[in-house]
């Protein structure tokens, strides 16, 4: 995929913090470190949306979906 280049500023004790983790070779540079930053903290944002959204469902409405379809397949499971 292609990549483009952004400029950011960080204060400076954010970036030593950085500068320590590329120096302990936990990221091989500082444009790894923030890739790897960014895409985690979009990672749990998608995941906080997915969870926002569940609460939005109604569980005994979910339960009863539910229900339906096991009542179906029961009926067609073979018998041991």
């Amino acid at each position: 995929m292609a990549q483009a280049k952004i400029a950011i500023s960080l204060d400076e004790k954010m970036l030593q913090q950085l500068d320590r983790l590329v120096a302990e070779t936990i990221f091989p540079n500082r444009s790894q470190a923030i890739q790897a930053a960014v895409q985690e903290k979009l990672a749990r944002l998608k995941q906080g949306r997915l969870a926002r959204e569940c609460l939005k469902l109604d569980p005994d409405y979910e339960e009863t979906l539910a229900e339906e379809g096991f009542a179906e397949d029961a009926l067609t499971w073979p018998v041991y």
